[in-house]
């Protein structure tokens, strides 16, 4: 029986069951449900009655309905074979790859069970797409499905996009949220960048190794296989890859070899189901990250899971702002939140508006501990905060507003090293010498040295030792002076290297005849004048007359 046929009949047993109604929008205090859904989609087509499906009606493959009621007919998994597009890789380097995750078959089942949260998403972007749905075990090879992966190039996500490409892409980043870490919006800035990818090279292949190598560097490697005279394909270009890039590919088709056929491998996949595994919840208040895991009846762990783009603490930010959730705990968390009495967040921000500030000031101005603001911002003991810095303190009875979604666009945070002003110096005294002498050095005052050191005179005897606070200069600064002076010493040495030089040619130009013949050289002072030829033999003649006679002098070897 075929996969249409079958749906043909699931359509058709249907039609004569069921009337859908479509649900009320539920609304909720200050978070409310989504308007689409499962549900809501199918009442979209009113009811059975209304489809008009007769033993005699005609199939049409192109009805929303039949996609919609498709999903029951397979899992994700034969989903994903059933879409596979991408043409075979073949090379050594596939073998080996299979042969590690096949001898760890735990390993396996573990990153898959990971990604079964988020596969079916995945699947049915990239068949919107029209794109090859082996593109959805990308984040195997990428992240291991881990939505908090963080690489050391500062990767992040399931996609790992590095900084850089992720503001390209849209993909929001501050001090509040990470869109990189976002499962809807990194998955939209993947498969977009993906197909880029694909329209600039024309293959699936040389598009993923663009999208781990950079694509200007595939295009020099294509430059060096045609110059070579070799094909255009990843296999003749791989030899000018780096060792993850040319591995990158064939991990992927090893992949892509074992979900095909995972019980020849020895393969257990985890179960999933080929429907949606969340929801989205719309936010229109600051609610805790504990709050709303509280409220959905979800482990911490669980719920960051699915909303790995928000801070350890609070979900902030405006009315466009998401919540992913199971659909069951979408319903509790509805249900908790209509009995819920206390403050959804605790909370806010403040915004630092002079040129730095200390965290201690700030904990005291929100009556809290300094070490409770470095913990919840994640900033270093001994730093202070710049102008602009945006950071996250507990509500107080005065300051309890939610964060200016504005605020939390462009939050960011900055700070230096908390150094202090001066730091001490000891300047030994050799031979009486005025302090005056000793201020000007160290560019402090007079009275200054004379409250230091307790001394009242206007000299400092020999044998002293002074005492100095001179202004602290950290270690980038001292660095900055050394290549200052390293430039100026530069440029010293080659403003008396051309002197030199010039000395010697106005030298040698005292004669006509010799600036006539003056021999180049890359060194001007080896520059030689003409000299006659029975000079030039006489003096040949004396070295070899000194040679002979250096060597009779020399006792023979017995």
């Amino acid at each position: 029986m075929t996969y249409t046929y079958r749906i043909k009949l699931l359509v058709l047993a249907l039609a004569g069951c069921f009337t859908v109604t479509a649900p009320a929008l539920v609304q909720a205090r200050d978070i409310t449900l989504p308007k689409y859904s499962k549900d809501a989609q199918l009442a979209a087509f009113h009811s059975a009655t209304d489809l008009n499906v007769t033993g005699n009606a005609r199939f049409d493959e192109e009805d929303p309905l039949t996609e919609i009621l498709s999903i029951n007919e397979v899992d994700v998994w034969g989903r994903i074979r059933s879409g596979f597009g991408i043409p075979d890789l073949d090379n050594r380097l596939v073998e080996n790859h299979m042969n590690w995750y096949s001898k760890r078959p735990e390993y396996f089942q573990r990153t898959t069970q990971r990604g079964s949260k988020y596969l079916f998403h995945i699947v049915q972007e990239l068949e919107k797409r029209n794109m090859p749905t082996e593109l959805a075990l990308l984040p195997f090879i990428e992240s291991a499905y881990n939505p908090h992966a963080r690489s050391i190039a500062k990767a992040e996500g399931l996609w790992q996009f590095i900084p850089s490409t992720g503001r390209h892409y849209d993909l929001g980043q501050n001090a509040f949220r990470d869109e990189r870490r976002d499962i809807l919006s990194s998955t939209e800035a993947a498969l977009t960048y993906l197909q880029k990818l694909h329209d600039m090279f024309g293959d699936w292949q040389l598009a993923l190794a663009s999208y781990n190598w950079g694509e200007g560097s595939v295009m020099r490697a294509i430059k060096k296989a045609e110059r070579a005279g070799k094909p255009v394909t990843f296999n003749s270009i791989s030899a000018y890859m780096p060792a993850e890039t040319r591995n990158y590919v064939p991990k992927l088709q090893a992949v892509k070899n074992l979900i095909a056929n995972p019980r020849r491998y020895g393969i257990d996949l985890p179960s999933v189901e080929n429907q949606p595994y969340f929801v989205t919840i719309g936010k229109t208040r600051d609610i805790d990250v504990k709050v709303a895991a509280k409220l959905a009846e979800m482990s911490l762990d669980e719920f960051r899971a699915l909303n790995p783009q928000f801070g350890p603490y609070v979900i902030a930010g405006g009315n466009e702002v998401k919540i992913l959730l199971p659909g069951e705990n979408a319903e509790k968390f509805r249900r908790n939140l209509s009995r819920w009495t206390q403050p959804l967040s605790s909370w806010t921000a403040y915004q630092v508006t002079g040129s730095r500030e200390k965290v201690e000031d700030i904990a005291a101005r929100f009556n809290t501990s300094p070490d409770l603001i470095r913990q919840a911002n994640n900033i270093p003991s001994r730093a202070v905060l710049k102008f602009g810095s945006a950071i996250l303190v507990p509500k107080t009875a005065a300051n309890d507003r939610d964060i200016a979604p504005e605020l939390v666009e462009n939050a960011r945070l900055v700070w230096e090293r908390d150094l202090p002003s001066t730091r001490l110096v000891r300047v030994p005294v050799k031979k009486p010498v005025k302090l005056a002498s000793i201020a000007k050095r160290y560019r402090v005052s007079v009275a200054e040295l004379k409250s230091w050191n307790k001394i009242s005179g206007d000299t400092a005897g020999k044998g002293t030792i002074l005492k100095v606070h001179v202004p602290y200069r950290s270690a980038s600064s001292r660095t900055a002076g050394k290549t200052v002076r390293v430039r100026a010493a530069t440029l010293k040495s080659a403003r008396n290297s051309r002197a030199s030089r010039v000395k010697v040619v106005l030298n040698a130009g005292k004669t006509s005849a010799a600036q006539k013949n003056l021999v180049k050289s890359k060194n001007v002072r080896t520059a030689k004048t003409p000299q006659s030829k029975q000079a030039v033999k006489s003096r040949v003649s004396a070295k070899q007359a000194s040679a002979k006679k250096s060597t009779a002098k020399k006792p023979k070897k017995t």
